[in-house]
């Protein structure tokens, strides 16, 4: 399974043995642990459930659904999985980076921070007219 949660830490450069920069981003992959198994008998598709970052400040459902793992997360995603990957994972095993080799190649997705209706003052670093003494544009 080559899948696993993380945050984002920034982005840098490495260079290359022919010494070309190559953009990279940097991610904290932490060790995460499988907290459910979904089957297309029980489900109706298959995936496998991973949780990430402990937490002392759960609700009541939150606990209830981790309670068979005994583990506290903040984050718990869910990736699709080929039923050749089930036999393998088992609910509470714990997965980390060294499931990755050099020269990997990972499909990330995320959610990007909401920025609402973006004009042109906020988008290009526009200014607006004065807002008081008879003035006539104001936007």
């Amino acid at each position: 399974m080559k899948a696993i949660i993380g945050r984002k830490l920034g982005m840098t450069q490495i260079f290359t043995e022919d010494s070309t920069a190559k953009a990279v981003t940097l991610v904290e992959a932490g060790p995460c642990s499988v907290t459910a198994i979904r089957s297309n008998d029980k489900d109706g598709y298959e995936a496998v459930q991973l949780g990430y970052g402990e937490s002392k400040n759960l609700n009541k459902p939150q606990q209830g659904h981790q309670k068979s793992t005994k583990t506290s997360h903040n984050y718990l995603r869910e990736f699709k999985s080929d039923s050749a990957d089930d036999s393998e994972v088992k609910v509470g095993d714990k997965i980390d980076v060294s499931a990755f080799e050099v020269g990997d190649e990972v499909r990330v997705s995320g959610i990007s921070k909401g920025k609402g209706f973006s004009g042109v003052i906020k988008r290009h670093n526009f200014s607006r007219g004065p807002m008081s003494h008879g003035s006539q544009s104001k936007r």
